[in-house]
Parts: structure tokens; C-alpha cells; sequence
């Protein structure tokens, strides 16, 4: 073999050792998003730790709505869907896809506009289906489309108590068996408790039952507003956007469906009107684990099942309602002009 056959047989070795040696090619990492960040974690009780890490930030996926409320996760979507209660629409955000507007008209359906005629409390049933509090309809209904190719079309559910129209349903939850409990303040009437087309006096708390029937369960709050079942659905929360009145509420559901040993879980009326505290309190959303994550004055506070505040998540906005994810790692949040997102131990 001459020397250079030899030379050129050491340099084709030596390339393909080097070729069998090269590490395959890395798939390119996704780049994380970077998002705006607000407010601050205000820490009462070590247990917080538990829920919320020392360093966790408040994101601001979105903002520019008129007054955000009722989030709710879509699984089958893969996106938040979220209500702008004043205009009259429902947002969807996602990680991958951001802001898109997803349904108009969302609450009412008439003429014109209403000035808080929109879509409120949102919810999915057992069969993935959207469910919403219509402030506008001054009804529970359910959105007859598909949920990837939605229309204003809706079905219903419940509109009248004893042959009066309601106020304005404003949220709403599903127990196990399907039926629904949702709270009737008058935020939907375009003059409230002055309105000449208010048909029922007081502002109630009601189940509507699988077989379409309506119980009223209580008539003593002055302003029901946000409501949600503890995890075994022996207790029901609701939350009373009074100012004179800023309370969370707590009831034991009986066996036949009545609600007794009503009680205060907590009183944040002293910190209405406090300086950077925004809000009252609105919607709220139970962890598996039985703590609250309930909106109110400063942004969400944060309580044991027992009512001791474990600390706030002060998001420097009149903050409206939340929701967990399915895993329950995120908490969303919507505040005024706001969508917020927060991480969860």
C-alpha cells in the first residue's frame, strides 16, 4: 500500500469515528414566555408555605377588559375562558394561542347595550358542556354549540323562581348529582335594587335541581355573590359583596338539601376602604385539600376550612374571581382590567 492510500485510509477512519462519536442533534427548547409581573404575597400563617412558595410571582397574561370575571379551565380547549361582564363577551387565553375573543353576545341578547348585561359566572357540567350565569337574560343557561366552534346559542336552565324573574345570576356551582347552586344579587339590573323590572324583592340563594325544579335556599343575604361546595359537598361557601357587610359565609347542607347551622367564616367589612385594598369579596374556589382561595379586599384571600386567613395575595386590583387548574398548580385570576396567573406549591 503506498503512503498515500495509507494516509487517506487514516483520515476516513478518523471521520467516521468522529461521525459515531457526535451526539445527536438536541431538539431546540421551547422559550418560556415572559410575562409582566403585579402585587405581592402577603404571608399570615406558616401554612401558607404549604400552598404558595416564598418567591412565587403574579403574572399578567393579559389586560384591557372592562370589568374580567368567572374563569373557567377547558380542558378540551386547552385554554381559560373567562367573562368581560360589560361588554359582553367571553375571552379565551392560552399559553400557546394568548388572547382570542371567543363568544359575543355572551350575557344578553337584546337591542343596544346594558351596561353589565354580559356573561358571569362560568362553569363546565359532566358532559364538558358551558353552563353561565347571564346577567343580561337575567338567567342560568347552557351555550347550545360546540365548544371549538361556539355560537350565541343557549338552552335555558333556570329563569324564575315561582313565576318571577331573576335578578341577575351571578355564579354558580355544580354538585355531584348536577345540580346547580348559584346566587341572585341585582348587579345585572341596569339601577339594582331600584330597578322598575326587579321582580323578586329579596336576593336569593338557590339550587336548581337535575329534574329542572328551583329551591330557594336562603333569602338573608343582603348581596350573595361567589359560591363554591367544600370537596366532600357537605358545606357551601358563598361569599356577600356587601360593603356594610363584607362577609364569607359558611352552611351545612342537610340530607335534604335545606341548609342549616349558618355561620360567618370570616369578616373582612374592617378592611373595605382600606388603603390598597380593592374589592370585596366576589368569586372563590376550593382546593381539594378544603382551603379557600376567595376573592376579596386587596386581591385573594387565602383560608383554612375553618376560616383562618392564611395570608393574601395582594394583586393592587379590585380582583373579581379565580380559578384552579385541573392539577391544581395554577391559580387564575381575574381583576378588573386584569387576567392574572399565579404558581402554586
Amino acid at each position: 500500500m503506498t503512503n498515500m492510500k495509507k494516509i487517506f485510509l487514516l483520515i476516513s477512519v478518523l471521520c467516521v469515528a468522529c461521525m459515531q462519536n457526535t451526539p445527536p442533534e438536541t431538539k431546540s427548547t421551547e422559550v418560556k414566555k415572559m410575562y409582566k409581573t403585579i402585587g405581592a404575597i402577603e404571608v399570615l400563617h406558616s401554612d401558607l408555605s404549604k400552598m404558595i412558595a416564598e418567591d412565587a410571582k403574579i403574572e399578567i397574561l393579559a389586560e384591557g377588559f372592562t370589568w374580567s370575571e368567572g374563569p373557567v379551565w377547558v380542558e378540551e380547549l386547552n385554554s381559560l375562558l373567562f367573562s368581560d361582564v360589560p361588554e359582553n363577551r367571553i375571552w379565551r387565553w392560552s399559553e400557546k394561542d394568548s388572547l382570542q375573543l371567543y363568544l359575543e353576545p355572551s350575557g344578553y341578547l337584546g337591542e343596544g347595550k346594558l351596561p353589565e348585561g354580559g356573561s358571569n359566572g362560568l362553569i363546565l357540567n359532566a358532559k364538558g358542556q358551558l353552563v353561565l350565569c347571564q346577567h343580561g337574560e337575567r338567567q342560568v343557561a347552557q351555550l347550545d354549540a360546540p365548544l371549538n366552534a361556539p355560537k350565541a346559542q343557549f338552552k335555558t336552565l333556570a329563569n324564575t323562581y315561582e313565576g318571577k324573574r331573576f335578578n341577575s345570576p351571578n355564579d354558580l356551582v355544580f354538585d355531584s348529582k348536577e345540580n346547580i347552586y348559584f346566587t341572585d344579587p341585582p348587579y345585572g339590573l341596569p339601577k339594582q335594587m331600584e330597578d322598575p323590572n326587579k321582580e323578586i324583592p329579596f336576593q336569593g340563594v338557590y339550587r336548581r335541581n337535575v329534574d329542572g325544579s328551583v329551591d330557594l335556599l336562603t333569602d338573608e343575604l343582603t348581596r350573595p355573590n361567589g359560591i363554591e361546595l367544600s370537596p366532600d359537598e357537605k358545606t357551601l361557601y358563598v361569599a356577600v359583596s356587601d360593603p356594610n357587610g363584607a362577609h364569607y359565609m359558611a352552611y351545612d347542607i342537610h340530607a335534604d338539601g335545606t341548609l342549616t347551622n349558618t355561620r360567618m367564616l370570616q369578616d373582612a367589612t374592617a378592611f373595605v376602604n382600606e388603603a390598597g385594598m380593592k374589592g370585596l369579596p366576589d368569586g372563590l374556589v376550593v382546593h381539594s385539600n378544603g382551603t379557600l382561595f376567595a376573592t376579596g379586599p386587596g386581591g385573594v384571600w387565602v383560608m383554612n376550612a375553618e376560616g383562618k386567613v392564611l395570608g393574601r395575595i395582594l394583586t393592587t386590583q379590585a380582583t373579581a374571581n379565580c380559578t384552579l387548574s385541573p392539577d391544581e398548580k395554577t391559580l387564575y385570576m381575574t381583576a378588573d382590567a386584569y387576567l392574572l396567573r399565579l404558581r402554586l406549591q
